[in-house]
């Protein structure tokens, strides 16, 4: 598990070091990103370099290349309304990319494109990155929590924002949803296992909105493991998820390749038994092929199917009407 990780760390800074720096991500045309936070950020960290956008040629998803979003310091929502009929259920997204970068497109505005053509609101969250998330500590040998967790600010801060806005963007306030690949995985449980009370002070009128979400989709998701010293006792749920998961953790989805070798499978089965524990609805679906970063683009495996898996998922706990 360790190698996996070092290896996303130095995917992640070659991809720094080798392209030179680009606009600031912008969404399609008709769409706007709006920044999540008013006035002030809470913890906001010194700015060492400005938000840049770059595309590697030579990694390639499906035989496509992704948008790799970098040190993003202002974190902002972008608002996709459903394309004909609307079924009141929106999805708020988190791009993956090991709390380093986001992978903006390929578990983006990709996944945007997918939910409104199913009548689903989609709200894509920029959140701030890089080290907003847990991380590996060579040392001690297992993950830490960063001082300040701030891509789960700007998570609670998102859901709120979006049920207080809810009448006005044709969205039932009872079915906001959470969707998350790999980091964004992880924020996904996060976000499900600390919603009752906010990590920052109150900002206004969104703030007093609940953050809890009703569903929540965790593909491929990482850091969710305790990642001990003894590798014959790595099978465990990171200590800060686990000690929050309650009944009233919200209905999850997980969806996972056995052959993932960045987020080992363990990542997925340590959350899974821990939701059944607390008595938590949760469906799991393990694909034998399928690595790490599929997104939604479609290939010859089964796996990339799973959009279809979460639209039935989706009716069967009443978000979506047959």
């Amino acid at each position: 598990m360790m190698k996996s990780f070092l290896f996303v760390l130095s995917f992640v800074f070659s991809i720094c070091s080798l392209h030179a720096q680009t606009p600031v991500w912008q969404p399609s045309p008709g769409h706007t990103q709006v920044p999540i936070w008013p006035v002030s950020i809470p913890d906001a960290q010194p700015v060492t370099m400005p938000e840049d956008m770059t595309t590697d040629p030579k990694i390639l998803v499906a035989g496509k290349p992704w948008v790799s979003v970098g040190h993003v310091a202002q974190p902002t929502m972008t608002v996709y309304s459903p394309k004909g009929k609307n079924t009141g259920v929106a999805v708020v997204v988190f791009p993956g990319g090991g709390y380093q970068i986001l992978a903006m497109d390929l578990e983006g505005t990709e996944v945007a494109d997918w939910l409104t053509s199913k009548g689903i609101t989609c709200v894509l969250l920029k959140y701030r990155v890089p080290f907003s998330g847990p991380s590996y500590d060579k040392q001690l040998q297992r993950e830490v929590l960063p001082k300040a967790p701030t891509a789960l600010e700007d998570a609670q801060r998102t859901v709120g924002v979006v049920r207080l806005h809810a009448a006005e963007w044709h969205i039932d306030p009872h079915k906001i949803g959470v969707l998350g690949f790999s980091a964004g995985g992880h924020l996904v449980a996060d976000i499900s296992t600390h919603f009752e009370k906010r990590l920052y002070p109150a900002v206004d009128a969104a703030d007093k909105e609940n953050c809890r979400p009703d569903f929540a989709v965790a593909l491929y998701p990482g850091h969710l493991s305790s990642w001990p010293d003894k590798p014959d006792e790595k099978f465990d749920l990171n200590p800060d998820i686990a000690s929050h998961i309650t009944k009233q953790t919200p209905p999850t989805f997980i969806i996972q390749a056995e052959d993932d070798n960045v987020d080992g499978v363990d990542q997925s089965l340590v959350y899974y038994i821990g939701l059944k524990n607390a008595g938590v609805p949760v469906e799991m679906h393990l694909f034998a092929q399928g690595g790490h970063g599929f997104g939604l683009r479609p290939t010859k495996l089964p796996i990339t199917e799973w959009p279809q898996l979460v639209e039935k998922w989706l009716r069967t706990i009443g978000m979506i009407s047959e």
